[in-house]
């Protein structure tokens, strides 16, 4: 099995994974259960993922790397806000609008279950790092100096933060045009806000 397809299977192993945690809990999920409506077997479930919490960071990560992918874009002398507002779009189609669904799931069960919420805070770190090295480069600093960090921890909170509300707005509401482009909004111009010195271009 290439890379490729085993990505492809640990993906559709989040998925299945997710539906189950938000219709019957995390306690009452087991691995097995996992393992069944992904149509694999268990070997395969545990080769993939240590925990059946850790099942829900394939799903976390696609989205993280789109919003990755957005920022490494983000053109020279552009302000991050115009930036967002022309490059971000979370639903791209139906299949990953059912993966954002997924995710918006994760997030709020993350409240109520420990173990998800400590993959998420992985996830999290993993996205400061991203906004470090993108911050680095266009502030000409090492991505060890305080600025940039302080500056990176700043957007990965902004990023939480809007997530939390994304993943409250959608709860029982489900995704809609007016509600996408509201949290597209409100993480443009917060991020904007951030980062406005860095361009010294965007505006509300």
């Amino acid at each position: 099995m290439s890379d490729e397809q085993r990505g492809r299977q640990r993906l559709d192993i989040s998925r299945h994974a997710v539906r189950l945690f938000a219709q019957q809990g995390v306690a009452a999920t087991s691995g097995e259960q996992i393992a069944r409506a992904a149509g694999v077997s268990e070997r395969t479930l545990w080769r993939y993922f240590p925990t059946k919490e850790s099942c829900v960071e394939p799903l976390l990560t696609k989205m993280l790397d789109a919003f990755r992918t957005v920022l490494h874009a983000w053109p020279p002398g552009a302000g991050l806000i115009e930036h967002l507002r022309a490059a971000y779009r979370p639903v791209l189609d139906s299949s990953s609008g059912e993966d954002v669904e997924a995710v918006l799931a994760v997030v709020r069960m993350t409240h109520d279950e420990p173990a998800l919420r400590a993959a998420y805070l992985v996830l999290r770190e993993r996205a400061e790092e991203t906004f470090t090295e993108v911050l680095a480069a266009r502030m000409g600093l090492p991505p060890e100096a305080f600025e940039v960090r302080v500056q990176a921890a700043t957007m990965n909170a902004v990023l939480k933060v809007a997530a939390d509300e994304f993943a409250r707005v959608t709860a029982g509401r489900g995704i809609t045009p007016e509600v996408l482009n509201d949290h597209r909004e409100q993480l443009a111009h917060a991020l904007g806000l951030v980062t406005r010195r860095l361009s010294g271009t965007d505006t509300d």
